[in-house]
C-alpha cells in the first residue's frame, strides 16, 4: 500500500472512531469502508399522520435499494409535529421523536434508522448538505405516455426556503430553527421511489441529502414482501399498546388470550394464520367527519346513517358494545352519544393527552379498533387503511376487516380491497 493510501486509511479510521462524518466516499472494492450518508425526508405540510407513515415505507424501500451496492445509507426519521388533525389546545406538539409512537428497535430490524437529534449529534451539527424538492413535471405526461424519469427543473411552486445572510437556506425543518441547508434544488420526478437511487448515488459526495415532498414518488413494491416487511416493522411503542390493552380489558372485556390476538414483540417472528384471530366482543368503528363531510360527501354517511349501520352490525354479530374512533366535533359527538348509548371511546385526561400527544391517542384508537370482533371504517381514509393492515398482521378473517360505511344515497358501495400479507 502506498504512503498516500495508508495515510488516507488512517485518517478515515480516526474520523470514524470519533463519529465525525467523512465528506467523501471510498469504494468498497478498494478495501476501505464507505462513509455514512444520511437520507432525510419530509412531506407536503397538510398531509396527515397516516399518509406520512405510508411515505416512510417508500423511503425505507429507497434506502434498501441504495444500500445494495454496499454504500452505508442511513434513514433519518423526520420529527413529528404541527399536523392538521393535531388540534388539541395548549399541548406542545413539535419536535416529537419517532420513539414516542413507534419501537425504534423494530424499525431498525428492517432498515438502519436514527432520530433527527441523533443525526445532528453524529453529523456535527444542524446542517443538511443538499435539499432536493421533488415535484411533478410541469408538462405532465408527454404524449399521454407514462415513463419513469427524474430531472433537475425550475421550481414550479414558490420555495418554502429562504437564504439567510450567511448564504444558508432556512425553512420549517420540523421546528428546529437552528437547522439550515447548504443547497436547495428542485427535481421533477415521475415514478417509483427507486428512480431516485441513481441520482442520489451520483450525489454521494454529500454527507446528508433531504428529499422534500417525498410523497411525490410511488411505492417500489406495493403490497409485496418488501412493503409488508417495512409495514410489519412499524410496531407501535409499547407504552401505547399497554394503555390500549388495559382499556380493552377494563371497558370491552377484551384480552389477547381470550381474543386469540397474542402479540410477538419481535415482528420478524410474528406470523399469525389468516382467520386465527377472534377479536374482542365489541364492534370497532372508524367514523371520519370534519373535512371528509364536504370532501367526500357521496360516500360518507350522516350520523343517523352511520348509527343505523352500526346497530345492524351489532345485532348481526351479537355484540352489545361499540368502540368508536372519530374526529367529530363536540356537537356531533354529543349527538352520537345520544343516538348510540352503547358507545365507548378512549377519552384521555388533559394530563394524559399532554403525555401521549394527539398522535399517541390516534394510535391507541387504532390499536383498540384493530382488536375488535368486527371492524368497519371510512372510505379512502388512511386511518382506516392502517387498521386494515394491523388486523391483517394479527390474523383476522378479511371479512371482519375490509368493510366501510356507505353514504346515505350511495348506490354502489364498493368495499375496500383485501391486500393480503406477504411473508
Amino acid at each position: 500500500m502506498s504512503n498516500f493510501y495508508l495515510t488516507v486509511n488512517i485518517l478515515v479510521n480516526n474520523l470514524v472512531s470519533l463519529r465525525i462524518p467523512v465528506m467523501f466516499s471510498i469504494s468498497v472494492s478498494s478495501g476501505f469502508c464507505a462513509a455514512v450518508v444520511y437520507l432525510l425526508y419530509d412531506v407536503n405540510p397538510p398531509e396527515g399522520f397516516n399518509l406520512r407513515r405510508d411515505v416512510y415505507i417508500r423511503m425505507a424501500s429507497l434506502v434498501k435499494t441504495l444500500r445494495k451496492d454496499g454504500d452505508d445509507w442511513v434513514l433519518v426519521l423526520p420529527p413529528w409535529g404541527r399536523l392538521y388533525h393535531w388540534q388539541s389546545p395548549d399541548i406542545h406538539q413539535v419536535r416529537i421523536p419517532w420513539a414516542e409512537f413507534f419501537s425504534l428497535t423494530s424499525l431498525q430490524a428492517n432498515v438502519p434508522v436514527i432520530e433527527y437529534e441523533e443525526f445532528m449529534a453524529e453529523s456535527g451539527g444542524p446542517f443538511i448538505d443538499q435539499v432536493l424538492v421533488l415535484q411533478n413535471y410541469a408538462e405532465g405526461w408527454t404524449d399521454g405516455k407514462w415513463e419513469e424519469k427524474v430531472d433537475e427543473r425550475p421550481c414550479i411552486e414558490k420555495l418554502m426556503y429562504s437564504k439567510d445572510k450567511q448564504g444558508y437556506y432556512r425553512g420549517w425543518f420540523w421546528g428546529y430553527e437552528e437547522t439550515r441547508a447548504r443547497n436547495v434544488t428542485c427535481m421533477s420526478a415521475q415514478g417509483h421511489a427507486s428512480i431516485l437511487a441513481p441520482l442520489l448515488r451520483r450525489n454521494i459526495t454529500a454527507t446528508s441529502v433531504m428529499l422534500d415532498r417525498a410523497e411525490t414518488v410511488l411505492h417500489d413494491h406495493y403490497a409485496g414482501k418488501d412493503y409488508w416487511d417495512t409495514r410489519r416493522s412499524m410496531v407501535f411503542a409499547k407504552h401505547l399498546r399497554i394503555i390500549g390493552d388495559e382499556f380493552r380489558a377494563k371497558y370491552l372485556n377484551s384480552t389477547d388470550s381470550s381474543d386469540n390476538t397474542v402479540y410477538n414483540e419481535d415482528w420478524t417472528r410474528m406470523q399469525a394464520k389468516l382467520g386465527s384471530a377472534k377479536g374482542g366482543p365489541y364492534l370497532g368503528v372508524h367514523l371520519r367527519r370534519k373535512d371528509f363531510i364536504w370532501g367526500h360527501r357521496d360516500d360518507v354517511p350522516s350520523l343517523k346513517g352511520a348509527v343505523k349501520k352500526i346497530r345492524s352490525l351489532m345485532k348481526k354479530h351479537k355484540l352489545d358494545r361499540v368502540f368508536v374512533a372519530t374526529d367529530a366535533d363536540e356537537e356531533e359527538l354529543e349527538s352520537l352519544k345520544r343516538l348510540l348509548p352503547e358507545l365507548v371511546r378512549f377519552e384521555p385526561s388533559w394530563e394524559d393527552l399532554e403525555l401521549l400527544k394527539d398522535g399517541g391517542v390516534a394510535i391507541i384508537d387504532q390499536w383498540i379498533c384493530a382488536h375488535a370482533r368486527f371492524f368497519i371504517g371510512t372510505s379512502v381514509s388512511t386511518f382506516s387503511f392502517r387498521i386494515h393492515e394491523e388486523r391483517e398482521i394479527l390474523g383476522f378473517d378479511p371479512k371482519t376487516t375490509y368493510n366501510r360505511l356507505c353514504g346515505d344515497t350511495e348506490k354502489e358501495c364498493e368495499q375496500p380491497t383485501h391486500w393480503k400479507i406477504v411473508y
